[in-house]
């Protein structure tokens, strides 16, 4: 009985990670079609020329994407770090 649950319990824990995998690779997806959308309209709307034209525009756009993006990253991290779930034990 007690090797049954054993391998049983071995089972469960294979695919643990796998939501959390799928939830990546959705993460990563999204991104990249976001990225492709904004490339696509200011490309068809040539909106960062009156910037100067000399690539502070994009350098702007890439600090203000950057930081959102380490803004979520920190989000998730003082989520997680918060001690509402208990340590798990594998």
């Amino acid at each position: 009985m007690t090797k049954e649950l054993i391998e049983r319990s071995q089972k469960r824990h294979a695919f643990a990670n796998l939501p959390l995998i799928v939830l990546t690779l959705a993460l990563v997806f999204s991104l990249v079609v976001a990225f492709s959308a904004v490339s696509i309209g200011i490309a068809r709307a040539d909106t960062l020329m009156p910037f100067g034209g000399s690539g502070n525009g994009r350098l702007a756009l890439a600090i203000l994407v950057g930081v959102a993006i380490a803004g979520v990253g920190g989000l998730t991290a003082a989520l997680v770090a918060n001690d509402k779930f208990p340590p798990r034990r594998d």
